[in-house]
């Protein structure tokens, strides 16, 4: 008998605000997803392996309080805005007025800054139908947030399905800004215990951004023929990291934007299968860049769900966004939001098994 999709809601602690955090449970069998409303973190997401076993595959905390330090929890599955990623010296120009941001890694403006969407109270609204179930997220981004100008509306609803996670994003805002939304889970397709080396990564990208020693886009977008980068074809993760690349120094592993070769297609940009237990995942979007990062920062002091260890390169990222540091590129895809022009994109995580 099928069971139909259905969505519970919990309390699951409060922020030192004194603001009440709920966590919502999403069941669409096999897959089920739990989503809280601080941060709008993605908390888990369990999906079958080959033999039908469940098991949570990605990184996250069995509490609340983790998720109130960056230092216990390094964006585990939340949502990240105004700007994910790096804006170089956390400035940029807009239409001849100087923009100055909270800076939160080292002299660069990361994710959002120390105010980020990861760290703000989202107002939530479950909606079940006939084949899958959703969670609209709601929050207002003031005048000023962390820097950034326009007060801006934002809506991100999640859609779990019997085979995938649907992420749609919409915003609009009052004047003139910059924006770049994007979710921040680390996957582990192994369920947890190991580390993502023997995963396959494939990311349909010919092109890559190159960055500085600060993680800052140089400004050139280069072809990944000829090197680590290039992901055209399945590649073991621990062969790629193992490249004795100047870009991978710079970073201590992947931690770079790819130039997505078919975005909007309904075709995968990526696809990541761990051999040992047959899951795959493929992802689609509307969005030109992929971030792949490699968990180059995990080092086995955080303990996370089940207290377990995460070890370095315990997981992979694979954030659907624009371009790092695109205001201060002009000729990067724009992430400029204007008044009266609607922000729209999708990101979809489709979970099979591959023997």
């Amino acid at each position: 008998m099928t069971q139909t999709p259905s969505i519970e809601a919990q309390p699951w602690g409060v922020t030192p605000a004194g603001d009440a955090v709920t966590l919502y449970t999403l069941h669409a069998a096999p897959l089920r997803a739990q989503i809280m409303t601080y941060g709008g973190v993605l908390v888990g997401l369990q999906a079958p392996d080959r033999r039908g076993t469940l098991a949570d595959v990605t990184l996250g905390h069995d509490a609340l309080a983790p998720y109130l330090s960056r230092e216990t929890s390094p964006y585990f599955g939340a949502l990240i805005g105004r700007y994910g990623n790096r804006i170089a010296e956390g400035r940029f120009v807009l239409d001849g007025h100087p923009v100055t941001l909270a800076r939160n890694n080292g002299p660069n403006a990361l994710h959002g800054g120390p105010g980020g969407f990861d760290q703000q109270l989202w107002q939530a609204t479950p909606e079940t139908g006939p084949n899958a179930v959703s969670l609209h997220l709601r929050r207002t981004s003031p005048e000023g947030e962390e820097g950034y100008p326009g007060t801006v509306q934002v809506e991100v609803t999640y859609t779990l399905s019997v085979a995938e996670l649907r992420l749609q994003y919409r915003a609009q805002t009052d004047r003139p800004t910059v924006l770049n939304l994007t979710n921040h889970t680390y996957w582990n397709l192994a369920g947890g215990g190991r580390d993502v080396l023997d995963h396959r990564l494939q990311v349909q990208a010919s092109r890559f951004t190159p960055t500085g020693p600060t993680l800052i886009p140089t400004g050139e977008v280069q072809p990944v023929a000829g090197t680590p980068f290039d992901l055209r074809q399945p590649q073991r993760l621990g062969d790629v990291l193992a490249h004795p690349h100047e870009q991978l120094t710079f970073a201590g592993g992947l931690d770079h934007n790819f130039v997505l070769d078919q975005p909007g297609t309904g075709q995968a940009v990526a696809t990541l299968h761990d051999p040992h237990s047959g899951r795959r995942l493929e992802v689609q979007t509307t969005q030109p860049g992929l971030q792949v990062y490699s968990g180059n920062f995990l080092d086995g002091t955080i303990t996370g769900r089940g207290g377990q260890r995460y070890g370095h390169r315990w997981a992979v990222c694979l954030e659907t966004q624009h371009f790092p540091n695109s205001p201060n590129q002009p000729h990067f895809p724009s992430t400029r939001l204007n008044p009266g022009e609607p922000f729209a994109s999708q990101t979809i995580y489709r979970f099979s098994v591959q023997d």
